[in-house]
């Protein structure tokens, strides 16, 4: 079943402009629903509203403290690693999917490899000989918008974890800040430098760099909640003998999150919303 009357911020968001073509959602002033001045919304709670970027967090943390429901959306977890973005997440009263429903399956992620023929899964890179076995761990920093919303210094988190790491490996420490798109794909992706500095494991606060290196093989350590939750490491003591997903438990993650996000085209005709609310596609 739809929601209730659909509200919406940013009008003019290109992205957004599809979403409201397929759920009629009501374009609303960001401070009817995030104001410090407005002790109500003048929008009923059941209205829920959709926006877009982590930038929005303040709007986040107050649908959570009155309970409004929310649909998040941003860019999607896998197969835009190409120039043009294919792909957007829409995340229910939460902004990374957390759990993966079980026995998911394998359509839209298999038709997403048709077009993104690099996303096909080869599995764990077993370590042998020097290759992998004496590898560098891969640090990626949380950018800007993550440490805003979760309140976290930049610097101050790179140093702590850098700390920690050292009390268990003497691996040499290659850290990787976010960057701007240009910096992000093709053969600058976080899998391509895996590859290139034969990778041992990743450690991040809860970038998607996460779900990139463990798509390419390798274990994942992530410190917030993010859509990796379920197979990723999150005790930096277990950085020389981490945890790796079956194949059959990682490929099952990658089925439900192709789920989870949409073309503009799917935004448009209403059938993301469909099969989120039909699916419970949802935490």
């Amino acid at each position: 079943m739809n929601p209730k009357q659909m509200l919406m911020l940013d009008g003019e968001d290109k992205i957004l402009k599809h979403w409201q073509h397929g759920t009629n959602a009501l374009v609303i002033d960001r401070k009817d629903i995030s104001s410090k001045l407005l002790h109500k919304s003048p929008w009923p709670i059941e209205y829920p509203i959709t926006f877009r970027s982590m930038t929005k967090r303040k709007e986040i943390w107050k649908c959570w403290e009155t309970g409004r429901t929310f649909y998040y959306v941003d860019n999607g977890y896998i197969g835009n690693l190409m120039k043009r973005k294919v792909w957007y997440r829409v995340v229910k009263n939460n902004i990374q999917h957390t759990k993966p429903k079980p026995n998911m399956p394998s359509d839209r992620f298999d038709l997403l490899c048709k077009d993104a023929p690099y996303m096909t899964y080869g599995g764990f890179k077993q370590p042998s000989g020097n290759r992998l076995k004496n590898g560098p761990i891969l640090l990626v920093t949380p950018s800007e918008k993550p440490c805003q919303f979760y309140k976290v210094d930049r610097d101050q988190w790179v140093q702590d974890t850098i700390r920690e790491l050292r009390k268990y490996t003497t691996r040499e420490i290659i850290v990787r800040d976010k960057g701007l798109r240009p910096d992000r794909i093709k053969d600058k992706s976080v899998a391509a430098q895996c590859f290139k500095e034969e990778v041992w494991a990743l450690v991040t606060y809860q970038s998607m760099a996460a779900l990139e290196a463990m798509h390419y093989g390798i274990p994942a350590f992530t410190m917030a909640p993010c859509c990796v939750d379920s197979v990723a490491n999150k005790d930096l003591s277990r950085i020389e003998d981490p945890h790796y997903p079956s194949t059959d438990e990682f490929k099952n993650l990658l089925h439900y999150l192709a789920y989870c996000q949409y073309t503009v085209n799917e935004f448009s005709n209403g059938y993301a919303l469909r099969l989120i609310e039909e699916m419970e596609l949802y935490d």
